[in-house]
């Protein structure tokens, strides 16, 4: 398909809340157009279209996947439906941006992989942060020795979720909720490429359990295939809390805003080495959002390889279930990945 030949139409699967964060980086990206949104009912749909002026409605989601006008589906499913509806998405010829995390099983990754190669279509995790100017450029420090021989990743993401909102989908135990299955894959995935290409082996986690039985705390522990361990939390329970410390044996990456930069402007990356010079890096401001919907127009446009490939989110989901296993064990017993 030629880049220049026309835009990717792309259709919403649900009339999630998160749907707002894409809706303006869709328009705003040059070769993408928002054609329109799913809904179970079509009532909800058509209201939907309307309050954000979008062309097409559907009453169903399999009315989407069904229609050869559109190209691209962004899934924003709560956490059990992710995989189901991604492979159907992909068998019906349509490219797939998922919400995190893509699959909750090894079975789900195995069908998610199958569908995405024997349909020909792209599919990638939406780690909006990862595809930003921010990430990649504390990656490339990383990579060119400016912090000296990778030790340690610290990183952690919290925020305040009330237990009467006993409704949420993110305190859902049959919807697969959970504080690292929701907010614990942001720290979780940065370890992970960041150590590259250090592999994780061992986890080691201990949980604290909500009213409706998922993990409103997770503290974790990864180690590496090299010497590089990283420790990850989040939470429901605390106060809003983010950041991100890289540490080398010449330096330290301090990372305040490391899950959603560019959205309230520019941000600034700290570099402390051993002499005690600090260099700041600041990043302009760009949508994050924005550029994980330019990642998906490079990939089918232009033939770019995904940002996030499959691969990559196996390696997530086997660190999440070791962190898990490890955690149900009440002790933070070792688990290797895979196991």
């Amino acid at each position: 398909m030629s880049g220049q030949a026309r835009k990717l139409r792309w259709g919403l699967l649900s009339t999630a809340n998160i749907n707002r964060a894409l809706i303006g980086p869709l328009r705003a990206a040059q070769r993408s157009e928002l054609t329109g949104v799913a809904s179970r009912s079509r009532e909800r749909a058509q209201a939907y279209a309307a309050q954000w002026e979008i062309p097409r409605a559907y009453g169903s989601y399999e009315e989407m996947l069904a229609d050869p006008q559109i190209d691209v589906v962004y899934i924003s499913l709560p956490n059990a439906l992710h995989a189901a509806w991604t492979v159907k998405a992909a068998e019906a010829g349509k490219h797939v941006l998922c919400e995190k995390p893509l699959v909750v099983s090894r079975e789900q990754m195995d069908q998610v992989e199958a569908a995405a190669q024997a349909n020909g279509v792209t599919i990638f995790e939406a780690f909006m942060y990862l595809h930003h100017p921010q990430t990649q450029t504390a990656r490339r420090l990383v990579q060119e020795g400016a912090l000296g021989r990778l030790q340690t990743i610290q990183s952690w993401f919290h925020f305040h979720l009330p237990p009467e909102d006993a409704g949420n989908v993110r305190l859902s135990a049959p919807l697969e909720g959970g504080s690292l299955w929701d907010v614990g894959v942001y720290p979780n995935s940065l370890a992970i490429t960041m150590a590259q290409p250090q592999r994780p082996q061992v986890a080691f986690a201990s949980q604290i359990l909500g009213e409706s039985g998922v993990d409103v705390a997770m503290r974790g522990q990864i180690h590496f295939s090299g010497e590089v361990a990283a420790q990850i939390s989040s939470g429901f329970r605390t106060p809003f809390r983010e950041g991100a410390y890289l540490v080398g044996d010449e330096g330290v990456l301090w990372i305040p805003e490391p899950w959603k930069p560019g959205l309230r402007g520019d941000t600034t990356m700290t570099l402390t080495r051993l002499d005690g010079n600090v260099e700041e890096r600041v990043i302009p401001a760009v949508n994050p959002y924005l550029c994980e919907v330019e990642a998906m127009e490079a990939c089918v446009l232009d033939g770019a390889p995904p940002v996030v490939p499959l691969a990559l989110s196996r390696t997530f989901l086997e660190s999440v279930l070791a962190l898990y296993a490890s955690a149900r064990t009440g002790q933070a017993q070792p688990v290797a990945l895979g196991a």
